[in-house]
């Protein structure tokens, strides 16, 4: 992908059992770790996995 055509977000939404969410990444500021993030997604890494913190209307920790 050449940077005229890369996206300027990559969306991703996680399913739980209390509901969806979508996260925003911005490979722009950040290539490296979205690009991680994804294939992490991608190979289901994360599925199963629980949040085992959680400060509602500030953040989610999980893994």
């Amino acid at each position: 992908m050449t940077e005229a055509t890369a996206p300027k977000t990559v969306v991703v939404e996680i399913n739980t059992n209390r509901g969806a969410m979508k996260l925003e990444l911005y490979p722009e500021k950040a290539p490296k770790t979205v690009a991680n993030f994804v294939e992490y997604v991608k190979s289901d890494f994360f599925s199963q996995t629980i949040f085992h913190r959680v400060i509602p209307g500030f953040m989610i920790q999980g893994g």
